[in-house]
């Protein structure tokens, strides 16, 4: 049986089948919240298929995992992956099914075994997981309100730090001219333009750079240890391991593992992308 599996997030999204040697197609992201359905098909039409080629007819199932697959987009994206490949099997036998991409972190990271999940990237959630479904959430509530331990809010505690002085005075030149930007164009970028989360945690790289003083690193950490204790804490279950996918967690694995022994939790995997995850888990199945 031919699985295509999809890893979405809202600027890309990796696409693996099993039995494939670990190749990995790339398209645009694939949001159903953000999009509608002609602006989906089309790029899967445009982007995926003639990736896939001739394969796309030996497809026996779609899994596809991402950002905004929320209960009420499921039946949304599962429409637009089967009228987009109407000829491939799986069109016609109906298995193609959409998840949440915490789902599809869970998966990826615990395969059928009981443990927490975490995504760490430009945002943050977690999930107590059951080995095969979610049977806890505590609601993320975006950077603004919540977000703890993603690149988003990062990027907020650095700049707070930075501008009140708890960092080195030295540190803003030398942000100014790695950013190409003063006080007023943060002010401005991140108050009046669009997706401001996003841009937050685009200062990861520098924040990374400056690990070796020690008050970077202890805002890191910190940012980590708030996420632990806000977000999992409440499932009570300090005797499974955490596992995380996210280019954050991944960048800051160090950080991470210290905050996790400070709140008395296990590191277990860590990884960029949880595609390859996600193809071994549907080859086991």
């Amino acid at each position: 049986m031919m699985i295509l599996i999809a890893d979405s997030g809202s600027s890309k999204t990796d696409w693996a089948v099993t039995g494939g040697e670990g190749k990995v197609l790339r398209t645009q992201g694939l949001n159903p919240i953000h999009m509608n359905e002609r602006q989906m098909s089309q790029i899967l039409r445009a982007e995926l298929l003639p990736q896939l080629g001739e394969r796309v007819s030996s497809i026996d199932a779609v899994f596809f995992y991402g950002a905004g697959v929320r209960a009420d987009m499921e039946e949304k994206m599962v429409r637009v992956l089967s009228e987009s490949m109407a000829d491939a099997p799986f069109a016609k036998s109906g298995q193609v099914a959409a998840c949440s991409d915490l789902l599809g972190a869970a998966r990826a990271l615990c395969g059928h075994s009981e443990g927490i999940a975490c995504i760490l990237g430009t945002g943050a959630n977690s999930c107590l997981y059951d080995g095969s479904r979610i049977a806890s959430n505590t609601p993320a509530l975006g950077y603004v309100l919540g977000d703890e331990g993603s690149g988003a809010v990062l990027g907020r505690l650095f700049l707070n730090a930075l501008f009140k002085g708890r960092l080195p005075k030295e540190l803003i030149e030398e942000f100014y001219a790695w950013a190409g930007t003063t006080l007023s164009d943060i002010i401005d970028r991140v108050y009046r333009q669009p997706l401001a989360n996003r841009w937050l945690a685009s200062l990861a790289p520098f924040i990374h750079e400056h690990l070796a003083d020690e008050r970077v690193r202890a805002l890191v950490v910190d940012n980590f240890v708030s996420f632990f204790r806000n977000n999992l804490d409440p499932y009570g279950r300090k005797d499974l391991e955490v596992s995380a996918v996210g280019s954050v967690g991944w960048h800051f694995r160090d950080c991470l593992e210290e905050a996790a022994g400070v709140c008395g939790y296990r590191l277990g995997k860590v990884v960029k992308t949880p595609i390859e995850g996600l193809v071994a888990y549907h080859e086991e199945k």
